[in-house]
């Protein structure tokens, strides 16, 4: 395999890595406190839905749209998502917004599962739809990623492979610990994995603008791919900018001290 294949790879894998972290922490609660049976049938469900999503809008998007109307709407939906993880990871990390907990979601998933009360004999439908529900929100993002960056580089088999690949490795930690993933620096990885869907949908998005000029032709960039590094150092730039400015001051302890004394 050629680097393209292999960056291919490695981006999906990172990306989908996050979204797998998420799912495994609900199913794991929904079988360790209700229905191993239930729970898995709810996974397998999700998965086999999210295979007929991949199908099908696969097959659309590339059999209905030119190539620049395809770069434009693909970059467009990765920039928001991309945008949307920046946001998230610059409150986290100027104290505006609670650090992502895993053993907090998956105790709090644990805490509804018991509230929901006893299941009747056979399928448990509450450990069925939690799980059902989580894996396959979690997975459209996945079904996205895979699709937009295997369309984009005209290798949907390695993007693929990519997120099987993530898939299977949190699983098979997850049996073996027997625990959420919580050890994984999740805040950081999603931070990362921002930066790169931003990057990709604006260096898309805007070979997509093409499709407003004659000839429908997709724009190039000066340096073509090399202009992905630069734009994820002006992201990563930007993004830390942004981090300074909303940084929550701490405060001082004799401040805090005079507070409790009134």
């Amino acid at each position: 395999m050629d680097a393209a294949t292999w960056g291919l790879i490695i981006a999906t894998f990172v990306a989908c890595f996050v979204e797998m972290v998420e799912a495994t922490t609900i199913v794991m609660a929904m079988g360790y406190t209700r229905s191993w049976r239930s729970a898995l049938a709810g996974t397998f469900a999700a998965l086999g839905a999210l295979a007929v999503v991949t199908l099908a809008a696969g097959y659309a998007l590339a059999n209905w749209l030119p190539e620049s109307a395809l770069q434009l709407a693909i970059g467009g939906l990765l920039l928001i998502f991309g945008l949307q993880w920046l946001r998230k990871a610059i409150l986290r990390s100027s104290g505006r917004k609670a650090i992502h907990d895993e053993d907090a979601i998956y105790q709090e998933e644990v805490a509804a599962a018991k509230a929901a009360g006893e299941s009747a004999k056979g399928l448990d439908l509450f450990a069925f739809m939690v799980s059902f529900k989580g894996v396959f929100l979690e997975g459209m993002e996945v079904v996205f990623i895979v699709l937009t960056f295997g369309l984009n580089a005209g290798n949907i088999p390695g993007a693929a492979l990519g997120a099987i690949a993530a898939v299977v490795i949190v699983l098979g930690v997850a049996v073996a610990l027997r625990r959420p993933l919580s050890m994984i620096n999740e805040n950081l990885l999603k931070y990362g994995v921002g930066l790169l869907l931003a990057s990709f949908g604006t260096y898309w998005a805007v070979e997509g603008l093409g499709i407003f000029r004659e000839g429908r032709e997709s724009l190039d960039w000066l340096g073509h791919d090399l202009m992905i590094l630069v734009l994820l150092a002006a992201w990563l730039l930007l993004s830390r900018i942004f981090v300074a400015v909303l940084r929550v001051p701490a405060t001082p302890v004799a401040e805090v001290a005079v507070e409790v004394k009134k």
